[in-house]
């Protein structure tokens, strides 16, 4: 097991221009983290790079290697599953495209000192986002408002996908049972550990358009947060 204070899982697709600076900007910081890195076998040599990172910084940075483009809730699933089996005490997720400012991670984890999850949250005093347009702006908050009154989740942020959990929270919702891949994982985990009684505290954040490389959004992942959410609020395994 490490003695890092938390381990930040980073799922990875076509992100070699972002990776190696970000990485350098986390392992900067003044809380001491390691980096998990999984990726779904970018063409563009993003695994690689994560290989001769983790040779630089030896035991600080570990490489999840798999095969296809499987998506990103799935990422996630499978970084935490990596942790909680080498006893990581805290997790942090975040993506790889500087849209999650790294410098918000000492917050996040400072915030489970009472909490189980923290979310880094555009929606509370103090946070927002940088160069978006109107549609945008509006497309994400209604997608936010629509999770929040359908679940009834005491969350601004509900759609937000910067996040530190507590080991023991993760363990306890079910994992083996998510079912959301798309923009509706972030969702799905929320209120999963909303309805397993986890103390949840919005930290806030500023999030920014991505630095290189393109968007992983399509229309097919929104749709889906508006079909599934009205299942998340009928089901009864989580």
């Amino acid at each position: 097991m490490s003695n890092a204070a938390a381990l930040v899982v980073i799922p990875t697709y076509d992100e070699a221009e972002n990776l190696p600076p970000l990485v350098a900007r986390i392992l900067a910081l003044p809380v001491t983290v390691d980096i998990l890195v999984v990726d779904d076998s970018s063409p563009d040599g993003t695994a690689d790079l994560a290989r001769e990172l983790s040779r630089e910084f030896e035991g600080r940075v570990h490489l999840l290697l798999r095969a296809g483009k499987r998506g990103l809730g799935t990422a996630y699933l499978d970084g935490f599953r990596w942790g909680l089996e080498r006893g990581y005490p805290v997790f942090v997720q975040m993506d790889a495209d500087f849209s999650h400012d790294p410098e918000r991670v000492p917050a996040l984890l400072a915030a489970l000192d009472t909490a189980d999850l923290a979310i880094g949250s555009r929606y509370t005093p103090g946070g927002g986002t940088r160069h978006w347009g109107v549609f945008r702006k509006v497309l994400s908050r209604g997608g936010s408002l629509y999770a929040r009154i359908l679940l009834g989740l005491p969350v601004s942020d509900v759609t937000g996908g910067f996040k530190a959990w507590r080991a023991e929270m993760l363990c306890r919702l079910g994992l083996d049972f998510v079912r959301s891949n798309g923009y509706c994982f972030q969702v799905e985990m929320t209120h999963r550990a909303f309805r397993n009684g986890a103390r949840i505290r919005e930290v806030p954040i500023v999030f920014a358009d991505r630095r290189v490389g393109q968007s992983k959004m399509s229309g097919a992942i929104f749709l889906e947060a508006i079909w599934r959410v009205p299942l998340l609020a009928l089901r009864k395994d989580s």
